[in-house]
């Protein structure tokens, strides 16, 4: 009881600062009044810890004492942010029976650990052409939410990590980072591409321009929006179709002998079938941590003998007037018809000018590495400076690290035209706004999964396509506040998360079931039976 009225003195202190006026001698953005918000806030969130830990004491004392060496630990603040504000404003507490239907069904899904856990086939046949065209639109100024994002700050010091911090809605993008991650794979003829080129040097080049023309689309374009956070055990599938036309070749390889080498990766039960005129790209990706937050993402092309893997934990920090994310991870592309690995890393991005007119862009050095073949990459993501300079500028070499030989440079912006230049003198121009996007194919949301990206925040997608702020931030708060409740049960009950596609390995993660474990089974098993 004491508890609740302290609850409810604190949202009347926060309605009595939100009510007053917006200029004059006090008003609602005064700083010591805004640090006195933060400071309330801490101090409930601290108190029903501590008040947690209390009841969880009574209750092993019920049951017995607690066993020898057996630690209670702080959990995630059962009061957020979000829990007395929709973007600044004061809000009602319904009561539970006056929640939209798909607010309760949001909160009430299973633990997932409890759902079946097994890895599915996604079947492409089934995905369809993706028609969805959510385009984001600019923010501009930002004068309404200002009280939103000065109460935020208040909040934030420098290099403080914002991973357990609730950002208001209105930022968000209309998809999970899961989805993000897929749409790096919008040009999957310059993916297959990779693989058909001709050397060494010709397949390290193929796999930078690739590269470089990915984030375009990734990130679309320069709107400093953020994706949802994905819940733990979240997933997205998706493939994409390439008719075989649209890709380049070798100079030196003819389409026959092509045909023939892929024939030779074909299943005994597809021989005989007519071979289809297109390439399939299939992509899986999962939320296989949720503190820290990492996910892993896989992509295959089987007729191609080509797949990469990666895992990518965000961390995002307060910068002052931006926030920056750094990708930690690493991914590997594999070309099993050549036996080479490329593995590469991934650059910061920065939203600059959260005040004002937010924009993004990417910045820190990356490489990229085939140790088999001794070519790497090194590709430079410059930050503009403070005065002068360009915007989402990039520069890099490719090089052979046995002679220190440079035999590609490129340079120009990675939302614009990158210009390649070869050791040959030859020069090549890349219009990323001109390049074509494939869509990608993904199953209708009624054949989905509970825990699939787009069927996982369609309430929260649907309400921002209808401008309906506080109605999306009600949904997303739904879902991570179940969230919070499994990680509590987890840690109480010490049970493990289970994943689903993919498996720990050192201090990566990788997919269960990996083109280059299949393709090498059935090379054995063909061995075997010859």
């Amino acid at each position: 009881q004491m508890m609740s009225q302290a609850e409810g003195q604190q949202r009347d202190l926060i309605r009595s600062i939100e009510c007053l006026p917006a200029s004059g001698h006090l008003t609602s953005l005064d700083q010591d009044l805004l640090m006195l918000k933060a400071t309330s806030m801490a101090t409930m969130n601290c108190l029903n810890d501590c008040f947690h830990i209390l009841q969880l004491q009574h209750a092993s004392q019920q049951k017995g004492s607690l066993p020898a060496g057996t630690t209670i630990s702080w959990l995630e603040p059962k009061i957020s942010l979000a829990n007395h504000f929709k973007n600044g404003a004061a809000q009602n507490f319904p009561a539970e029976i006056n929640k939209p239907a798909s607010v309760r069904e949001e909160q009430s899904i299973a633990e997932p650990c409890q759902l079946t856990r097994e890895p599915e086939e996604i079947n492409p046949d089934e995905e369809l052409e993706d028609i969805s065209d959510d385009k984001e639109d600019d923010l501009g100024a930002v004068e309404e939410q200002r009280s939103v994002i000065l109460h935020l700050l208040s909040q934030l010091k420098l290099g403080m990590d914002l991973t357990r911090v609730v950002l208001p809605t209105f930022i968000l993008e209309k998809r999970s980072l899961l989805e993000m991650y897929a749409d790096f794979m919008s040009h999957p003829d310059l993916f297959i591409a990779i693989a058909n080129g001709g050397s060494p040097e010709e397949r390290m080049i193929r796999f930078v321009e690739y590269y470089l023309t990915s984030f375009h689309e990734g990130r679309k374009g320069a709107i400093a929006k953020k994706p949802y956070n994905p819940i733990i055990g979240e997933t997205f599938h998706c493939s994409w179709r390439m008719p075989k036309s649209n890709v380049a070749t070798d100079a030196g390889t003819s389409s026959s002998a092509q045909s023939s080498s892929e024939q030779a990766t074909l299943p005994k039960d597809a021989e005989g079938q007519a071979e289809p005129d297109y390439y399939t790209v299939k992509f899986v990706a999962e939320q296989v941590s949720h503190h820290p937050p990492v996910s892993g993402f896989y992509a295959e092309c089987v007729e191609r003998n080509m797949c990469v893997n990666a895992h990518v934990w965000t961390k995002s920090k307060f910068l002052g007037m931006s926030i920056g994310v750094t990708m930690v991870g690493e991914g590997v592309l594999h070309l099993l018809e050549h036996g080479e690995e490329y593995t590469f890393s991934l650059p910061c991005a920065y939203a600059r000018s959260i005040l004002t007119v937010p924009w993004v862009e990417l910045g820190g050095k990356v490489n990229i590495n085939c140790a088999k073949t001794g070519y790497s990459a090194s590709i430079n993501f410059h930050t503009k400076p403070f005065y002068g300079g360009k915007l989402h500028r990039v520069t890099g070499e490719v090089k052979q690290n046995m002679t220190n030989t440079v035999v590609c440079r490129v340079q120009g912006e990675w939302n614009s035209v990158l210009e390649f230049t070869y050791s040959n003198g030859e020069t090549k121009y890349v219009d990323l706004t001109k390049l074509s996007v494939t869509r990608k194919r993904v199953r209708p949301l009624e054949k989905q999964g509970p825990f699939e990206s787009r069927r996982l925040w369609q309430h929260v997608t649907e309400s921002l396509r209808d401008g309906d702020i506080d109605k999306a931030t009600e949904h997303k708060r739904a879902l991570e506040e179940r969230q919070r409740n499994e990680e509590r049960l987890r840690a109480e009950t010490e049970t493990p998360w289970c994943t689903k596609y993919f498996l720990k390995d050192g201090d990566g993660w990788v997919y269960h079931k990996p083109l280059w474990k299949t393709v090498s089974a059935a090379q054995t098993q063909q061995t075997d039976s010859n």
